[in-house]
């Protein structure tokens, strides 16, 4: 296994979930490569797969058929635990709705994922990132008194914080007014740019795909062929 390999690569990838109807067909033999430092947007209708792409390919879901590498290690051969470790350091993700651990404040968010890497004073870097996303001085709000836009925005800080190789987010301005929208994307774009990480932006907004190296669009399960953008 080795970090200087392709961060993701799906290869025939198909996900089928039981239902009280039946088996439903989730994806359907998805291949999908992602390089170092790319950024990638993939878009397509409500319930063709988007979120399930994230799923599998960040190994929080494994893959009926088919395989997925994440730096070049097959997730097939680790159990849980062993996906969780590679994902560490990494692979972050942001996600539509925040997740927040609304008992914890702003910095202690940001920190806890630092702490438990095993990181060494992790609120150094947390108050640090927090800055870089102009909260600077809302550390020691909870969620409960933050907008919409500043919660994503510690969401942001605490992903990034990780200093991940691939990050995946998932609707990241979904929740979001048209101004808090833009100030999360530019931020999220920028600071992607800076760090070197590559991206799969799954989104609804044209506005937002556009932004990316190239973009995916699914349909029924499937994926069509990448556009350049």
């Amino acid at each position: 296994m080795s970090d200087a390999a392709a961060p993701l690569s799906l290869t025939g990838a198909h996900l089928t979930l039981p239902s009280a109807a039946g088996p439903v067909e989730i994806l359907r033999g998805v291949d999908f490569e992602v390089a170092a430092g790319e950024r990638v947007a993939v878009v397509g209708p409500s319930g063709c797969g988007k979120s399930s792409l994230i799923a599998v390919a960040a190994g929080l879901e494994p893959p009926t058929r088919g395989r997925v590498r994440l730096f070049g290690q097959d997730l097939s051969t680790l159990d849980e635990d062993g996906r969780a470790r590679l994902r560490r350091g990494r692979v972050s993700l942001v996600f539509q709705s925040f997740h927040l651990l609304p008992n914890m404040t702003a910095v202690e968010n940001v920190a806890a994922p630092l702490e438990i890497a095993g990181l060494n004073n992790a609120f150094a870097p947390a108050r640090e990132w927090l800055s870089r996303v102009g909260l600077g001085e809302r550390l020691e709000h909870y969620p409960h008194q933050l907008s919409g836009g500043e919660q994503q925005r510690v969401a942001l800080a605490r992903a990034l914080a990780a200093a991940p190789k691939l990050l995946f987010a998932d609707e990241p301005t979904g929740n979001l007014d048209a101004a808090n929208a833009e100030v999360v994307a530019n931020l999220m774009f920028d600071l992607i740019s800076q760090s070197g990480a590559a991206l799969v932006l799954v989104t609804h907004d044209p506005a937002l795909a556009a932004r990316a190296d190239r973009t995916v669009t699914m349909f029924d399960g499937r994926m069509s062929a990448a556009r350049a953008q």
